[in-house]
């Protein structure tokens, strides 16, 4: 197999593409159903902080179980629970025209996108890194990258369910190094280490600089996360690079959605997905990037 995938490059990439097709239907649920959960949890913490301090038995809870298994997907309009053949990547929605097999209700377009990005994402890291555990790696960084950027831009909120177990994976990868072959991931314990800490660290310092300069709240807890996930997988230097590409996009999306669809500015944009991409791209191309500019500077 390692043979095969080795010796016929666009053959591992192809795999990789439809084998990621399924996954990013899977994330369609994740991106979903996650946020979900979570309200319920807090929910369920909060009646049971109020029960134990009236000094009430807290209640069993009789909600019906939900999670990223249970119950089976269906139609948010009619109810009717999706088939396997109803549930195929892309195909599915073009031969139900994107449409509900029963009520005809419009499925969301957004489905199949996830999914084709996905695919498409994970081809290139897979591409970019060659058949091997590296490229696995870049693989499931990019699933994750893509779950935590839909759900940011949804509900502005990162899970830490996602955002925390990529640090500790970042962190064991680096036990790792070096790995035969690989160029970028694997970094030594020490390199991850500080880009764990100093990703954390870097915008945790930044919201509270400008918090005490205007009192607001310029970005949340989950971003300090995410950038200490990435600096542990790419380490420490991938992190100003990373900063200077999702505030640089992240900027001009802010700014072309004030002037061109009168977008409040005083409603946060979330500014993980601008961090995830920025990642995804340091993980891909970040030593060629620098590379480049301290040449082009020298």
């Amino acid at each position: 197999m390692h043979e095969i995938f080795a010796d016929a490059p666009l053959l591992f990439v192809g795999v990789v593409f439809l084998f990621s097709l399924l996954i990013g239907s899977f994330l369609n649920v994740v991106i979903y159903r996650l946020p979900i959960m979570m309200e319920r949890e807090w929910r369920a913490q909060c009646a049971e902080v109020a029960s134990a301090a009236s000094g009430d038995l807290p209640q069993e809870s009789t909600a019906e179980k939900f999670d990223l298994i249970t119950p089976r997907s269906c139609c948010p309009s009619c109810g009717k629970p999706i088939s396997a053949l109803q549930n195929i990547p892309v195909v599915s929605y073009l031969l139900l025209r994107g449409k509900c097999a029963r009520c005809k209700t419009s499925i969301s377009a957004r489905y199949p996108i996830v999914e084709l990005m996905t695919a498409l994402l994970a081809a290139i890291a897979a591409w970019r890194f060659g058949f091997g555990i590296e490229a696995a790696a870049g693989v499931l960084l990019t699933f994750a990258l893509i779950a935590i950027s839909v759900i940011d831009m949804d509900h502005q909120i990162i899970p830490d369910s996602i955002s925390l177990p990529l640090v500790w994976i970042g962190l064991t990868l680096s036990l790792f190094h070096p790995v035969a072959g690989a160029e970028v991931l694997f970094v030594d314990p020490k390199t991850a280490i500080v880009g764990a800490l100093a990703g954390y660290l870097s915008l945790w310092s930044v919201y509270h600089v400008f918090r005490l300069l205007t009192g607001k709240e310029g970005m949340g807890y989950g971003d300090f996360k995410l950038l200490a996930a990435l600096g542990a997988w790419l380490g420490w230097q991938m992190l100003p690079l990373i900063i200077l590409l999702s505030a640089l996009v992240g900027a001009l999306v802010g700014i072309t959605m004030i002037v061109v669809r009168r977008h409040d500015r005083n409603i946060p944009i979330p500014f993980g997905p601008y961090l995830a991409a920025a990642g995804w791209i340091a993980m891909l191309y970040g030593r060629e990037i620098v590379d480049w500019y301290l040449g082009y500077v020298g």
